[in-house]
């Protein structure tokens, strides 16, 4: 059993929490709670920890057969928790691969290799492109709202909160390993690429003239989801090959990003229903 919040392990999981710079050096980042780290496929689980408190339920060891745990004293596993009132589960896992491929086909794939690039290029694409986006629960709302919604791929811009933030993580309750999605190192460059291949790009945006229950959805899209405070840039939306609207009641001046998201992705999936 590990005892003291100064074992290597422990030091390692507080470090992969509070920094993304280490996450994307080892590749891994951290899952807690029960949902995320029993949705995670086991052959992407490095590691798995589990408190004194959480071996004493018969139905949760149940759940641990097959896999292999360490168990940690109670007040070192709250200290390496970032939640208030920890599950007393939590493991390491390797962050899935995916390139723009695996998004630009007729079906979200799931955690499929980089490069595979299964299905029919720039068909039916289905994409969420998302520019400085700051809040973690809005991107895993948008991951976890972008799955239901039979997206193929959520792609984003480098200044948009890390993917694999812990908050990040848990709002996306599982969508994440599922999810192909696509961190852009120059957003206007893959635009361009997206549009080349045949991806019709629509931004969200308040001075869009037409409404966004007016277009056919239907063929490959995209849509831009910009800024919670400021939108999306001037640049960005010019690229853009339409910018259309939600219409609001009231003195409301813009929706929350993740609302605006749900609302565009759930008219393109009752399109195709």
């Amino acid at each position: 059993m590990i005892t003291s919040s100064a074992n290597g392990q422990m030091k390692r999981i507080a470090l992969l929490n509070r920094k993304a710079k280490a996450r994307y050096e080892q590749q891994v980042f951290v899952a807690e709670g029960m949902k995320m780290c029993f949705e995670a496929p086991k052959d992407s689980v490095q590691a798995m920890y589990v408190s004194e408190s959480f071996l004493l339920d018969e139905g949760r060891r149940e759940k641990l057969a097959g896999y292999r745990y360490e168990v940690v004293a109670d007040p070192v596993f709250r200290s390496v928790s970032d939640t208030e009132t920890p599950q007393g589960i939590l493991c390491l896992v390797k962050m899935p691969q995916y390139g723009l491929e695996d998004m630009l086909c007729a079906a979200p794939q799931g955690m499929q290799a980089e490069g595979s690039g299964k299905g029919l290029p720039g068909k039916n694409a289905q994409l969420l492109v998302l520019e400085g986006i700051q809040d973690p629960g809005n991107l895993g709302t948008m991951i976890r709202t972008g799955e239901a919604a039979g997206m193929t791929g959520i792609i984003m811009d480098k200044s948009t909160v890390d993917l694999f933030h812990p908050k990040t993580v848990r709002a996306t309750m599982g969508s994440l390993y599922r999810m192909p999605y696509y961190i852009s190192p120059s957003l206007p460059d893959t635009i361009r690429m997206l549009q080349g291949r045949g991806v019709f790009l629509y931004a969200a945006h308040l001075r869009g003239a037409v409404m966004y229950d007016q277009p056919d959805y239907r063929k490959a899209i995209g849509f831009l989801i910009g800024n919670e405070g400021k939108g999306l840039s001037p640049q960005a939306a010019g690229l853009a090959d339409s910018c259309v609207r939600i219409p609001m009641e009231g003195s409301i001046e813009s929706l929350n990003a993740a609302v605006a998201a749900a609302l565009l992705m759930y008219e393109a999936n009752r399109q195709r229903r």
